[in-house]
């Protein structure tokens, strides 16, 4: 019996040593639990969050987690905008921002860290952290919002500002700080809070809100009437808009410009050779061009049209083309409106047909061989309008890296090409109210907003040798 119960208990023993090493080659190291995607979260403040009558112009944040702020004169909007950026430090859970100006009385004083409060182990940024204290009784409750639209393009710019104004004269953006400003999100929208209700004028200006703004040259926008904030404000629109300079490089705020920085040319040696390209596409004439261009490297003194000859592969010259140089003097134009698909043509140079101011001409006679291209290469467009308002002068543009490549005035709900370039567009549709076929600036000093153009939001892509058709296009 004693080796019986000997025996079993040296098996038990041997059953739990094996089951043991098993275990061992199998052991799975702890693995740390997901990753930390919050970010982090106040905990207390001092004074505390939403406080009145406050006197201090220390403010400690307390978080629960360990904290790191970066960039904090990009991110930081102090409303009302104060004299001075205020100092802001961290240290482990905390953040300290002081005041290095006097606090006004019964202000509500709001600060929105955007960006820059983010925690120390994984990033996690507390967006748009804000924090709101009054230096009176009450906290100030004014919100006013809105959008922001380049009138031009129909496109965003978020590196803008709204900002508003006490003063409501005329001048007052040009001669005073704003009383509060904002920055816009990635879709152009805006929003003001803890404003002090009462009457302001808005503008639009680039980021740089501690200078007066003088320079109607750059993004700018205003209302044409004053906005009035209370504890619910209609929302605004803005379209932005840059004047063209005038002969002394100022727009109508008069302001002359320059870059404040003098350079000495750096000496080029002048290729005194007279030379020129030309807008075939590889040897390839566009169907949908009447025209080629010559552009010569400097302005001709001499041209004489009949020296370019447009010609069959036989070098006759054809009938009903057209040769003239525009007012640059460099750009000569070989006008013809009777293209064919996949016809071979000569285009002759003489070198007589022209010479610059030194009087030096091309080196010899040229030829230039081309091809027009096939209407296989174009695809046919159709688009329909389920709504657009033809009363306001609709045109449609045809964008490409940012270049309107073809403007078409829009008579009904519906455009159609049978031979239209291939490629990927933006539509734009500006509203023409002139009726002069091009857009227009505004003018603050005339009280006249932009031109508004409106863009699609997908972008198009029209194949080759294909029908290529959109159904139900809004524009508001």
């Amino acid at each position: 019996m004693k080796y019986f119960f000997s025996t079993i208990f040296t098996t038990a023993i041997i059953s739990i040593i094996i089951i043991s090493g098993y275990g061992c080659a199998n052991i799975i190291p702890p693995s740390g639990g997901p990753r930390d995607t919050i970010p982090p979260r106040l905990i207390n403040a001092s004074p505390k969050d939403s406080a009145t009558n406050v006197v201090t112009k220390t403010i400690t944040l307390n978080f629960d987690e360990f904290v790191d702020v970066k960039s904090i004169q990009e991110n930081l909007v102090v409303s009302p905008i104060t004299k001075s950026i205020p100092n802001v430090d961290y240290k482990l859970r905390s953040v300290i921002v002081k005041f290095k100006d006097t606090l006004e009385p019964n202000t509500t004083y709001s600060l929105n860290f955007g960006d820059a409060i983010k925690d120390v182990n994984e990033g996690n940024i507390a967006k748009n952290f804000s924090y709101v204290f009054s230096t009176g009784a009450t906290i100030a409750n004014g919100s006013f919002g809105g959008k922001v639209v380049a009138a031009e393009t129909g496109k965003i710019d978020s590196s803008l500002i709204v900002v508003l104004h006490k003063n409501l004269s005329d001048t007052a953006i040009l001669k005073t700080k704003p009383r509060y400003y904002t920055k816009l999100d990635g879709k152009g929208a805006f929003k003001f809070k803890n404003v002090e209700p009462g009457t302001y004028a808005a503008f639009v200006i680039p980021n740089n809100y501690y200078k007066k703004f003088e320079d109607s040259t750059k993004p700018f926008a205003f209302l044409n009437t004053t906005i009035t904030i209370g504890d619910t404000t209609a929302s605004a629109i803005f379209y932005t808009y840059e004047e063209k300079r005038n002969k002394e490089g100022a727009g109508s705020f008069g302001t002359k410009l320059g870059t404040g920085i003098s350079t000495k040319p750096t000496a080029v040696k002048e290729d005194k050779r007279l030379r020129y390209s030309n807008s075939l596409e590889g040897n390839l004439q566009d169907l949908l061009r009447n025209n080629i261009e010559l552009t010569f490297t400097k302005p001709l003194t001499k041209f004489d049209s009949s020296k370019i000859l447009l010609c069959d592969t036989l070098n006759k010259p054809l009938a009903n083309y057209k040769v003239t140089l525009d007012s640059t003097k460099k750009i000569v134009q070989i006008v013809y409106n009777n293209w064919k698909e996949e016809m071979a043509f000569h285009l002759l140079i003489l070198k007589e047909a022209m010479a610059d101011s030194n009087g030096v001409s091309i080196s010899k006679n040229d030829t230039i061989r081309f091809f027009t291209k096939k209407e296989a290469e174009y695809g046919s467009v159709r688009l329909r309008f389920g709504q657009i308002d033809l009363g306001k002068h609709p045109i449609l543009q045809f964008v490409q890296s940012d270049k309107v490549t073809e403007s078409v005035i829009l008579t009904n709900n519906e455009f159609y090409r049978k031979l239209f370039k291939p490629g990927e567009y933006e539509i734009r549709v500006l509203f023409d109210t002139n009726k002069n076929g091009i857009w227009d600036s505004g003018n603050y000093s005339k009280k006249l907003q932009p031109e508004v153009v409106y863009l699609l939001k997908q972008k198009f892509n029209f194949k080759a040798n294909w029908d290529n058709e959109v159904d139900g296009i809004v524009v508001p």
